[in-house]
């Protein structure tokens, strides 16, 4: 069994992935929405954001922001059988497009030695 983990900022093309993944036939797709520490910094850069302005540190200063800003990000987990991470991968890419490109994502597959509760939604 595998993990498989997909971080993009585009979050339409993450909710298309996951629910390309829950069709292909992952067991099941956690989604999180997320806020990637490089769009925030350059955001703040631009000037788009302001940070606060009483904060003991500048990871005070994110945190802040983090709390009230639209999370613009998406990470998408699926644990499934190694014989589906190939079409996973596939599907994000068609989705997103070449992830060695800047801006679509990364993917990434961790092994899993043990897995509890990873049930299959075939023939439901």
């Amino acid at each position: 069994m595998k993990l498989v983990v997909l971080i993009t900022s585009r979050l339409e093309g993450g909710l298309e992935v996951a629910q390309g993944w829950q069709e292909g036939g992952a067991p099941g797709v956690t989604v999180l929405r997320s806020q990637g520490i490089h769009n925030l910094q350059k955001a703040v850069q631009r000037g788009d954001i302001e940070l606060p302005r009483v904060v003991g540190s500048m990871a005070a200063a994110m945190a802040a922001l983090i709390d009230n800003m639209e999370q613009n990000g998406l990470i998408a987990l699926s644990v499934v059988d190694d014989t589906l991470v190939d079409q996973l991968v596939k599907l994000a890419q068609d989705a997103l497009g070449d992830l060695y490109q800047q801006d679509n994502g990364i993917l990434f597959v961790i092994p899993i030695e043990r897995a509890y509760g990873v049930t299959s939604h075939r023939g439901e």
